[in-house]
């Protein structure tokens, strides 16, 4: 392996993800592009070429297409359609589903045999159903999952709190989607209860601030991109690196047969470890609702 990475979907996803790995040192070493409209994707490829001289790692940039996959160590799936205005992440699942059944059996007909990392929603659905047509182990296939809302939850506590989001520790966990919440009793600020700082109204308007902030970008902007172009980024490098770093990706349930936000070890060799959260009662049943509908989305699917 030559730390190659596809990326199927070069639309905003795809695009400030690759702009988000060249603003950065990292490992990838050669970076191919692939969409249905060659051209303007050969316009992406020629412009981000240009930023390599200034760009703190050297990085192969190129148009390719499903072939390129074979020797890939990554493929990352940015492809579907967009969330509109008015529309939930869930509403998306007739459209993207039959889109992932063409990209994915194409990606393994190429013989690759790295890691599918996942950006499209619903996330966690299309998490599942790479790792249902795909058939490869379920350490293999990687969702972005809540990586993204846990940045806003600890961008806003930042904000709220005047402290360094990096020295915030707190979750966002479940769907990505509008069940998605904070198991707050496991926040920290440094090593003190996030309770020392927030009262339960305080962290209610924080939780729902994350939950609804891609709606509120979508409304104002129109989509959502740069957010995830970063914690794609942040995936890769922990994949390549072999970080053994802990992220709030999407990954296997074993109990409940599907894919979800929770924290877990990323490294080379993809979700290494889940990390198990102590959980009240209450958030317990909150996390079992979110998977709740999760398993409700594949069913319709499968129907």
């Amino acid at each position: 392996m030559k730390n190659k990475v596809v990326v199927i979907g070069c639309g905003n996803v795809g695009m400030s993800y690759c702009y988000a790995l060249l603003n950065q040192r990292t490992n990838v070493g050669e970076l191919v592009l692939v969409d249905l409209n060659k051209e303007r994707i050969e316009g992406e490829a020629m412009d981000l070429c240009h930023c390599l001289a200034f760009a703190p790692s050297k990085i192969d940039i190129r148009v390719g297409d499903y072939r390129d996959c074979h020797d890939a160590s990554l493929v990352v799936i940015a492809a579907g359609a967009n969330q509109n205005k008015g529309e939930t992440r869930m509403d998306l699942i007739n459209k993207n589903s039959k889109i992932f059944k063409s990209i994915v059996t194409e990606v393994v007909e190429s013989g690759f045999d790295g890691i599918f990392v996942v950006a499209t929603n619903p996330l966690d659905v299309m998490t599942y159903l790479t790792w249902k047509y795909s058939g490869f182990d379920t350490s293999k296939v990687i969702g972005t999952g809540t990586s993204l809302d846990s940045a806003r939850l600890k961008f806003l506590l930042g904000e709220k709190l005047g402290i360094s989001p990096k020295n915030i520790h707190a979750y966002v966990i479940g769907e990505h989607g509008d069940s998605e919440f904070v198991p707050w009793t496991t926040a920290v600020v440094g090593l003190q209860p996030i309770s020392s700082f927030l009262d339960e109204q305080e962290q209610q308007t924080i939780e729902d601030e994350v939950r609804n902030a891609a709606y509120e970008v979508i409304n104002k902007k129109g989509a959502t991109y740069y957010g995830i172009g970063m914690s794609l980024a942040m995936i890769t490098n922990a994949i390549l690196n072999d970080e053994n770093r802990v992220i709030t990706v999407s990954n296997y349930d074993e109990k409940n047969g599907i894919f979800v936000g929770m924290p877990a070890i990323v490294n080379k060799d993809g979700v290494k470890q889940k990390i198990y959260i102590d959980l009240s009662e209450e958030e317990s049943e909150r996390l079992e609702k979110s998977i709740g509908i999760i398993q409700d989305a594949i069913e319709k699917i499968n129907e």
